[in-house]
């Protein structure tokens, strides 16, 4: 558990009170709450805990702080602490269900599901989908957490219902093959693709049939595709291009004409570096790809820097600079400490 000034139970009980007896609010021009979820947008999770006690000192919304907190501690990976930060969240409720009620028990949910408790979350999804029948990210979700107990056919049904609901967001279809793809059942995934491709290719995009060819490892059928569909500048396009050329093993062409062509245009893309860097590395080439995977961090608004610091601790590893990897390393655990492969690195490194 986390070191605190107050224990987990003295901090519910807290905000109990101060809901009871203080309202909601704070005379402050500046909230702590606010405050700490820019900690957590910074992921200095403990900076994060640190403003909302001191917000439930200063007497602020009480809900807002309980969800800080729960969601603080999801960061910390302390999902135990999490979770009873969101329940005291939702029982702070006056009985009318508004929109931070269902954000709470999607963030509940996760927590339940980092837990490996899959029937609780189950349950939560359960009663989001009570109340709106028609959420299909409740669906979808649920269907993962039903995956997770091992049950393929109620998880089925889920995906089955999230088609339905969003029978041209291939997005979302592909999201639902990459799940059953990483539980064994990529052969029942790979059916949804082919299902869309035949009832509904005439409202794809030659991005979305590339893609969709590419995870059918159908490389040059999407190879075919996407070189129509990059001449609309999307770099996304240019990522499965490039991975498409890869899969055939031709790392040169996705390097210079693919990549490092979007690259040069001027177009800075994080997912583009970062998969120039993976390729450098398939090829040996460890400078250039630690080169890649530092210019991708320098990318505003960066969503994957999780995955980029951890390339960047490979490619160290690679080039043989052991102790700057172990370095790295243990300040990337610092902020990812339920990474278990990265664990396992630094095991390995603590022995070079």
């Amino acid at each position: 558990m986390r070191d605190g000034k107050f224990g987990l139970q003295k901090i519910i009980l807290g905000i109990l009170l101060v809901a009871a007896f203080s309202g909601c609010g704070s005379s402050r021009n500046v909230s702590s709450v606010a405050e700490g979820m820019q900690y957590i947008e910074a992921m200095d999770y403990n900076a994060a805990m640190t403003s909302f006690e001191t917000a439930l000192q200063n007497g602020e919304n009480p809900r807002l702080i309980a969800r800080g907190m729960g969601i603080a501690s999801m960061g910390l990976t302390d999902y135990e602490a999490a979770a009873e930060y969101f329940l005291a969240c939702l029982a702070l409720s006056d009985g009318m269900v508004v929109e931070m009620d269902y954000d709470v028990n999607y963030y509940l949910a996760a927590a339940y599901q980092k837990m490996e408790q899959y029937d609780e979350s189950e349950r939560v999804y359960d009663a989001i989908l009570a109340l709106r029948p028609g959420e299909t990210d409740a669906y979808y979700l649920r269907g993962n957490a039903r995956l997770s107990q091992g049950d393929y056919q109620a998880a089925r049904a889920d995906f089955d219902k999230v088609i339905e609901l969003e029978p041209v967001n291939f997005n979302r279809l592909i999201q639902v093959y990459e799940v059953l793809a990483a539980a064994g059942y990529k052969q029942m995934g790979q059916e949804y693709l082919e299902t869309a491709l035949s009832e509904r290719s005439g409202k794809m995009s030659p991005y979305d049939r590339g893609r969709i060819y590419y995870y059918l490892a159908n490389y040059e059928q999407a190879q075919v595709l996407l070189e129509q569909a990059k001449n609309s500048g999307d770099a996304n396009s240019y990522l499965y291009l490039g991975m498409a050329y890869e899969a055939t093993g031709d790392y040169n062409y996705a390097i210079t004409n693919v990549y490092t062509s979007y690259l040069n245009n001027g177009e800075g893309n994080a997912e583009i570096y970062n998969q120039l860097g993976l390729c450098y590395l398939k090829q040996g080439d460890y400078a250039s790809a630690l080169e890649a995977f530092q210019n991708a961090m320098q990318m505003e608004e960066n969503s994957m820097m999780q995955a980029l610091r951890f390339n960047e601790i490979v490619a160290y590893e690679y080039l043989g600079e052991y102790t700057q990897a172990a370095v790295l390393l243990d300040n990337y655990l610092k902020t990812y400490p339920d990474d278990e492969e990265a664990r396992r690195e630094y095991s390995f490194l603590s022995t070079r």
